[in-house]
């Protein structure tokens, strides 16, 4: 009997130090020279075909220029010029980006860019410009404005995502806020749809995600095991705002669900949009609310490709501001990123979370100068890869760090 009790607890301790690994740990960030001049603004990160991309604008007398660093072993490449629009939209909250579909050798990667354009003679309308590039951002095809509306309203708040097809695109649609009449949000809201470009810039697939959703949240997608995933923080017609998610079965988008019933209602949007990441069967998905007066981040995860997620688990609360990132490890081990306010600063925070609903430890990454903004993270071969925008004396520019995240400690 005691030889029993003996190999049990040997075969217990075998799945204690045979099991998932821990949680991680946070090495001192290492500053990564940026390309970017001054004025700088918007910086984006994504990451797609082993590739990861930094993109940021450069505001000009008018307009902007779009520019994209692409990350090698020792740090930023040289910058690349993608667009330099006279018109182009220029903002904090809603941000270009460029994304790597397919890396081919040599220069002959696959890169879709898009940018927003003001219309003229309508100060409060823009329109989304895409534009694909197949030798690694080298030339740059016609533009493409995946909306068929032609209403002069906004439409912006992009994400992009590799489609079977080409590149999927989900923006906010404003072409019914347009629409006067009673004020019902239902028949003048903002609403959430999609299409896909082709590679050879042809347009197809435009469709209806959500008919009313925040008017100026960001969205996020992904694809997980299950196919495209969108999130995005809906709207009920008495003002609740509380983050959704879709997929995409069958060639339609499912009805948005909600992942966490918040219940926050709020009279206007909060410019804080969620985000959503995944490998294989595991999703995450991060956000922020304010609900009952109680500001926290939160995340939720999936083991079925987004078709259910977990109870939402909190990870700050307090002076948190949001605007937050979230990273896969490939150990079954997400990490979330968010911005907290300190007196006269603004602190990027950042905690690990795994795919089990265990919580490391807060842990600040930077706390001095950071502009109005919203980090970007991506993780790459054991490292974060962080980057947002900070005050200048010449206005604003780009700061990025690698991290190393060591498992092993």
């Amino acid at each position: 009997m005691k030889s029993s009790r003996y190999l049990l607890l040997l075969g217990c301790l075998a799945l204690v130090y045979c099991g998932d690994p821990p949680l991680p740990e946070f090495r001192s960030p290492e500053r990564l020279e940026v390309p970017a001049g001054a004025n700088s603004l918007a910086p984006r990160l994504t990451s797609g075909s082993g590739q990861v991309l930094l993109s940021w604008l450069e505001r000009q007398d008018e307009g902007a220029t779009l520019r994209v660093a692409e990350l090698l072993d020792d740090g930023w490449g040289p910058a690349k010029d993608v667009v330099t629009d006279p018109h182009m939209f220029v903002n904090w909250a809603d941000m270009p980006s460029v994304l790597s579909v397919v890396k081919g050798a040599g220069n002959n990667s696959h890169w879709a860019a898009h940018w927003l354009r003001n219309k003229v003679g309508a100060p409060h309308a823009y329109d989304v410009r895409v534009i694909l590039s197949m030798d690694g951002g080298g030339t740059w095809s016609e533009p493409v404005t995946p909306h068929t509306d032609g209403t002069a309203t906004e439409h912006g708040f992009v994400s992009k995502f590799r489609s079977p097809q080409g590149i999927g695109i989900l923006w906010l649609d404003g072409r019914k806020t347009a629409n006067t009449g009673d004020g019902d949000p239902a028949t003048n809201g903002m609403s959430l749809r999609s299409a896909v470009i082709a590679p050879d810039g042809s347009l197809r697939d435009e469709k209806v995600i959500d008919e009313l959703v925040c008017d100026c949240c960001a969205t996020s997608a992904v694809v997980s095991s299950s196919g495209p995933l969108a999130a995005y923080r809906d709207r009920s017609s008495d003002g609740v705002r509380d983050i959704a998610v879709s997929r995409f079965n069958n060639g339609q988008w499912t009805p948005g669900t909600k992942i966490a019933d918040d219940g926050w209602v709020i009279d206007g949007c909060p410019v804080n949009g969620p985000v959503i990441t995944a490998s294989g069967d595991l999703v995450g998905v991060a956000w922020f609310t304010a609900a009952n007066n109680h500001p926290r981040i939160q995340a939720s995860i999936s083991r079925d490709g987004g078709k259910r997620f977990s109870a939402a688990v909190e990870l700050a609360a307090g002076d948190v501001a949001g605007y937050v990132d979230i990273a896969f490890t490939a150990r079954s081990v997400f990490i979330v990123s968010w911005v907290e306010r300190s007196a006269d600063k603004q602190l990027v925070r950042v905690r690990s979370l795994s795919a089990d609903g265990m919580r490391g430890e807060v842990v600040t990454i930077a706390d001095t100068g950071v502009a109005l903004s919203v980090p970007q993270m991506e993780y790459r071969h054991g490292d974060l890869i962080m980057a947002w925008s900070v005050t200048g004396a010449e206005g604003p520019t780009i700061s990025s760090v690698r991290v190393p995240v060591r498992f092993d400690h």
